[in-house]
């Protein structure tokens, strides 16, 4: 095993069962992960920008995409009113006319101010506006009930929400591992080269499967006997939420893969070992969880026992 491979497996060893543990938790510990993912994917999404000829405000673009997660946390623990005197709507237009404005100053007409501006929002959005839509499925209004998890005669009380989020983050690896299989012993034609040159149709169909394979076991076997949760039009609805889960990771890693190219870049960074960025382990999500939450929200019911 080369030494590269080794730390990819360590690394995975130690670091996925401790973001499950999060995940299943949730609270603060999940919207503090959130916030250092996010405020990490910027400061990459930064990095790729200036390659490709960017200039963003990297330091105020860094600092919003960590606090959107947090502020979701503190809308969930009633701390901030979205439909208050302050809306969050009113928060975007207002951070837009800051940036904006610091433009004048300390770009001016040199300075490539639209760029500036328009990367910058771009960066928070695509990392912290996306990946915070992770905590509003933990923290979904149909998963409200504890979910009892059996093994042997013995039960274990889990968090509804964790198990929910789950889903989605179980159906994306799914979808990764069975477009590298199939794409890797029965791929032969390209997908898009001129984006990602290993990627094959074939790959692509195998990881449709595979989601929409882990999907449906997972929402049969522990989503609804535990956490008494289900999709409507069973079986068709499991089936829509594993292939648009599917499709909408297959296209986040095909966006990355266009912004790296455009930059003339491999990695985003090398803050993971082995593995190289955080949005080279994120791209797939960054478009996954904001589809899932619209796709739970259409198809979600409660399903009790």
């Amino acid at each position: 095993m080369s030494s590269e491979l080794a730390r990819r497996v360590a690394f995975g060893v130690v670091a996925a069962p401790i973001a499950i543990g999060i995940v299943v938790y949730g609270g603060a510990p999940l919207a503090a992960l959130l916030a250092i993912a996010s405020a990490l994917g910027a400061w990459e999404f930064f990095r790729i920008a200036r390659a490709s000829g960017q200039a963003p405000f990297d330091d105020a673009g860094i600092a919003l995409a960590g606090l959107l997660p947090l502020l979701v946390h503190a809308r969930y623990l009633q701390l901030y009113d979205p439909n208050g005197r302050l809306s969050a709507v009113a928060i975007a237009a207002i951070v837009i006319l800051l940036l904006l404005a610091l433009a004048i100053w300390a770009r001016g007409v040199a300075g490539k101010p639209l760029g500036a501006v328009g990367s910058t929002i771009l960066g928070v959005a695509y990392t912290g506006g996306m990946l915070s839509f992770g905590y509003a499925i933990r923290y979904h209004e149909y998963a409200f009930a504890p979910a009892n998890f059996s093994i042997d005669s013995r039960s274990f009380p889990l968090p509804s929400g964790g198990l929910l989020l789950l889903l989605p983050l179980l159906t994306t690896w799914a979808s990764d591992i069975g477009a590298y299989a199939v794409g890797r012993t029965m791929g032969r034609h390209k997908l898009i080269p001129s984006v990602s040159p290993g990627k094959t149709i074939e790959g692509a169909i195998g990881g449709l499967a595979a989601s929409v394979l882990v999907a449906w076991l997972f929402t049969h076997f522990l989503l609804r006997p535990t956490a008494q949760l289900d999709f409507r039009w069973r079986p068709l609805g499991v089936i829509v939420v594993g292939a648009l889960i599917s499709v909408a990771a297959q296209v986040g890693d095909l966006a990355e893969s266009l912004l790296k190219r455009e930059a003339g870049v491999k990695d985003a960074s090398h803050i993971i070992p082995g593995h190289g960025g955080v949005l080279d382990r994120v791209d797939s999500l960054l478009f996954v969880l904001p589809v899932s939450f619209v796709v739970f929200n259409w198809l979600l019911t409660w399903a009790p026992a």
